[in-house]
């Protein structure tokens, strides 16, 4: 199992500047993976950019959205985006993608793009991004990615039964909620399920996703309540008891992800304290 760690950029009111170093120090310690975390209606940094600011710092490390909000963005400008992210990273991109929720319609910003009938929108979405990062035209004569630009390999997260039919259907894997690691088994037995349903072949690609926090934890804690409050105070509070903060509940937490078969397991951080790559590394490398 495959071990990275994500970048801080949903933790409210972070510090921007920390996330090229976060980037550096995350390769130099010999995570696997950088992720990023979505939203717009909310005080962090675009997971795009995020992922730019990581492409350009770094030259070995994947990168992973775990989850980019795919309807909220118009089609082509999100698939030339990505294409260019990739192209400088050296073709190091998964794009793993989710529709949102009900309680965060206020993530849906651009004209256009609204919360209703956003999944119908991302199926549709998915054979533009394809169709643009193959070279084709683009409101007139011209594509939008330069030549030799890849096809980037999708993951989706969710939990409806459409969900994982998208992720069987157009999608190299899935990507599990960031919910405490005793209660996530169920999701990765469904995505399996829908991909033998799918006649895929092979077994899906599946990353898990837990928080933590080493050197302020009631912080880490307090960070991961409050990005999690528009949902309900009581799911927030589920969500907050999430965060690993000691070297045993990060080990306990890697033995259920082994024991799932998890393909890679991604430690989100509760807080930017750059110092936890560090700490991270050190009990779970």
């Amino acid at each position: 199992m495959k071990i990275g760690i994500g970048l801080p950029n949903q933790v409210r009111d972070l510090r921007p500047t920390v996330i090229p170093e976060w980037a550096v120090r995350a390769e130099e310690s010999g995570f696997a993976t950088l992720g990023t975390t979505g939203r717009i209606a909310y005080p962090g940094v675009m997971d795009t950019v995020a992922l730019a600011a990581a492409a350009g710092a770094t030259t070995r490390i994947g990168l992973l959205s775990h989850i980019l909000l795919g309807p909220v963005w118009p089609a082509t400008l999100l698939a030339k985006e990505i294409a260019g992210i990739d192209g400088i990273s050296g073709g190091r991109l998964t794009l793993g993608l989710g529709v949102g929720t009900d309680e965060r319609a206020d993530d849906f910003v651009a004209e256009g793009c609204g919360h209703r009938g956003r999944g119908r929108r991302l199926d549709a979405d998915i054979e533009v991004y394809r169709r643009v990062w193959q070279g084709h035209a683009v409101g007139g004569e011209n594509p939008a990615v330069p030549q030799g630009t890849r096809e980037i390999p999708l993951l989706f997260g969710a939990f409806a039964p459409a969900a994982y039919a998208r992720m069987a259907r157009s999608g190299q894997g899935y990507i599990g909620p960031a919910a405490p690691a005793q209660l996530v088994a169920d999701s990765f037995e469904q995505a399996r399920r829908a991909w033998q349903e799918a006649d895929r072949d092979g077994e899906p690609r599946l990353v898990g996703v837990s928080y933590f926090a080493f050197g302020d934890p009631d912080a880490g804690r307090a960070n991961v309540r409050d990005y999690y409050a528009s949902l309900d105070p009581q799911r927030a509070d589920f969500m907050a008891t999430g965060v690993n903060s000691t070297p045993a509940a990060l080990r306990e937490t890697l033995q259920i992800y082994a024991d799932l078969g998890v393909d890679e397991l991604i430690f989100n951080p509760g807080t930017d304290q750059l110092d936890d790559v560090r700490r991270l590394a050190e009990v779970v490398l």
